[in-house]
């Protein structure tokens, strides 16, 4: 267990490599985690499997970005059918809260009306970024959301995007399992770069966002 962090230890947590959790919703304290492999998402050669590139190309959602990141911290937080208990407790809600004011967390947010039905929260450092959660109400809405979120990295600059764990989910996007003595040499690199997340504009089409994505750099 960890005493309580504030906003820039918190970044400084980031920059070594490590995060928090909660044990559960109701935890009072954080723990740090290191994990020996490190799940990543490569933003060269994302795979994105053909039926949802068919969805995505029929824009079944608005996708905005940093709109409603409060909103998506906390329906992350909430019990889904495959994840009966969360980590995000009210310490990791305020310290990514703080983030995000700072311009160092952003979400991704999947739109169907004025219901918001899926998306993602990860924190920005450098060319650095570290996905932490993602939800969905309806279907595909949390893929859609990273898919988003890809094209958004790769038009932004950015070289890293940590995915903490590797997941059957994540393994069909082309997730990749490295030691952390590789992780940290690629966060290395990473932070000593620029990345813009918000040099991508809203209203971007899904044809657009698999357009970017196939783009090379």
């Amino acid at each position: 267990m960890i005493a309580r962090l504030g906003p820039d230890e918190l970044l400084d947590c980031y920059r070594a490599g490590v995060f928090p959790m909660a044990e559960t919703r109701d935890s009072d304290s954080l723990y740090l985690v290191d994990p020996k492999e490190r799940g990543v998402i490569p933003l060269e050669g994302f795979h994105v499997p053909a039926r949802l590139a068919r969805k995505v190309r029929r824009d079944p959602f608005r996708i905005t970005h940093d709109r409603a990141f409060g909103d998506v911290m906390r329906l992350c937080a909430e019990p889904a059918p495959d994840r009966r208990e969360t980590w995000i407790n009210d310490d990791i809600l305020r310290l990514y809260a703080a983030l995000h004011a700072r311009g160092h967390a952003h979400s991704i947010e999947c739109w169907l009306g004025e219901r918001l039905v899926g998306g993602l929260y990860g924190v920005s450092l450098g060319a650095a970024f570290f996905g932490e959660s993602m939800f969905s109400r309806e279907t595909d809405a949390s893929k859609i959301a990273l898919v988003a979120l890809v094209a958004r990295l790769r038009v932004g600059g950015y070289r890293l995007l940590d995915a903490q764990f590797q997941t059957h989910h994540l393994a069909q996007f082309g997730a990749q399992t490295v030691s952390r003595a590789q992780f940290r040499r690629r966060l290395r690199d990473a932070l000593d770069g620029a990345g813009d997340f918000s040099r991508m504009p809203d209203g971007v089409s899904g044809a657009q966002l698999l357009q970017s994505i196939a783009q090379t750099s």
